[in-house]
């Protein structure tokens, strides 16, 4: 498995997953361009600060990239719902802007390019084990995630002809720092690693997976 000479697109990428997987894309000979909500002062030239829910930003930021091989649509979010039943739409409306919206605006800049290219591309987006099915108190999160996941198959439908493949992943819970602060009675050990995951990412989006169109590979840990 190798990206060599392949120009990556990752946006979360200033997040504990995020810094990672650019890391390892970076060792397997990508050449790899950031986006983030925000980055500090110092960051690299390829880094571009953008807010992915505003479709016209996203755009312009991408007409600013350049060509591409490959995007790994990382950015997201998470947090515990209310009762299904809650009356209050905060945190639906915050999940499907973080988790969808961010995606979609992402594709919608994103597909023409590679389209325009007529080359070898792949796309890996983030869904989430837990939401296969409806989790108490989750809802807002499963629907959301569970919209990534059938984003993907279909764009996958849409785009294997085209020479590009399609795929995500679905970690468990993430050992991050934040993660671990949030949840100071659990055992991460159990827990998917950032490393193991930027693994997988990196594999789907290498030409060893460029037979590999609509899977939703569980990336479980010991969990």
């Amino acid at each position: 498995m190798d990206l060599d000479g392949k120009r990556v697109v990752i946006t979360g990428a200033n997040g504990s997953l995020g810094k990672t997987v650019v890391s390892k894309a970076v060792s397997l000979g990508a050449q790899v361009v950031c986006l983030d909500i925000a980055f500090s002062d110092n960051a690299a030239e390829n880094c571009y600060a953008v807010d992915l829910t505003n479709l016209a930003d996203t755009k312009e930021c991408f007409a600013q990239i350049g060509q591409f091989d490959c995007v790994f649509n990382l950015a997201g979010g998470f947090t515990m719902g209310a009762s299904t039943w809650d009356e209050s739409d905060e945190q639906w409306d915050l999940m499907f802007k973080l988790n969808v919206v961010t995606l979609r605006n992402v594709l919608k800049a994103a597909v023409p390019l590679l389209l325009e290219a007529k080359k070898k591309g792949s796309i890996v987006n983030v869904g989430a084990y837990g939401a296969r099915s409806g989790l108490g108190d989750m809802s807002a999160y499963c629907a959301s995630k569970s919209v990534v996941m059938r984003l993907t198959e279909s764009l996958a439908e849409e785009l294997r002809h085209q020479n590009i493949n399609v795929n995500a992943v679905l970690p468990t819970v993430i050992d991050t720092a934040p993660n671990r602060a949030a949840m100071p009675g659990e055992n991460p050990d159990m827990w998917v690693s950032t490393d193991d995951l930027a693994n997988t990412i990196c594999f789907l989006g290498s030409d060893a997976a460029a037979a590999i169109h609509g899977a939703l590979l569980p990336v479980r840990g010991l969990s």
